[in-house]
Order: C-alpha cells, then sequence, then structure tokens
C-alpha cells in the first residue's frame, strides 16, 4: 500500500524538491503551504498522511501550532511528524517534541537522508 506524505512549507522550492524526492521513491505526496491549510486539508478528510513533515516558520499557522492541533486529532495522535526547518536551537527543538514532533531535520537536507529519516518513521 502507497504511503502518503504531507509536507507543510511556505516555501514553494522546499515543497517541489521534497515531493521530486518522495515520489521517485513510491511514496504518494500532498502539500500545503501553511499550517492552516494543512490543518484544513487534514479535518476535511481531503488528506489522510500517514506522516506529516512541517517548517516551523509559516504564516497563519505555524509549525508548533500545526504539530499541537494535529496531536488533538484521534487519528493522527500517534502519526509521525518530522520538523523541517532552518532553526537548529536546542530550545525550539525541545518545544517541538513537547508538543508531540516526533522528530527534528535541519534545512538543507540531502535527499538520501530524508529518505533514510521517512523510512525510519514510516516501517
Amino acid at each position: 500500500m502507497q504511503r502518503t506524505i504531507l509536507i507543510v512549507d511556505d516555501s514553494p522550492t522546499v515543497l517541489m524538491s521534497l515531493k521530486m524526492n518522495l515520489e521517485m521513491h513510491g511514496f504518494k505526496v500532498e502539500t500545503a503551504d501553511n499550517g492552516k491549510t494543512a490543518l484544513d486539508k487534514l479535518k476535511g478528510g481531503a488528506v489522510r498522511a500517514d506522516l506529516i513533515i512541517t517548517d516551523l516558520n509559516m504564516p497563519q499557522l505555524d509549525g508548533f501550532g500545526l504539530i499541537k492541533e494535529v496531536r488533538s486529532l484521534p487519528e493522527y495522535r500517534f502519526k509521525p511528524i518530522l520538523v523541517l526547518t532552518t532553526e537548529s536551537q536546542v530550545k525550539k527543538r525541545q518545544e517541538a517534541k513537547r508538543l508531540g514532533a516526533t522528530g527534528w531535520i535541519v534545512k538543507p537536507v540531502s535527499g538520501n537522508d530524508l529518505i533514510n529519516v521517512v523510512k525510519k518513521v514510516l516501517p
């Protein structure tokens, strides 16, 4: 069964490159350009994600808000959420983990490194 990954980032370039890389490795990819759009897609049932990869710094609803809201949805309580960001501060990493993030990846990330992490959190 093909796994679906929701990528949430306000950079069209990041969305396009991540989507291409993940699709080349057999994943179905959905995208959203901010946390609010992502949350609307998840709540409305337009997207049923097996994994969410989110940036932190986005308009309307940032990554922290998205993680918190997603974890309140029963069907996403235990789904993996990876933070992919330029931020490397320990305090922000701890906050993301406290809210329910599964892992943290610092941009830029190579295609191979991304796929390796995705395969670890999606057995």
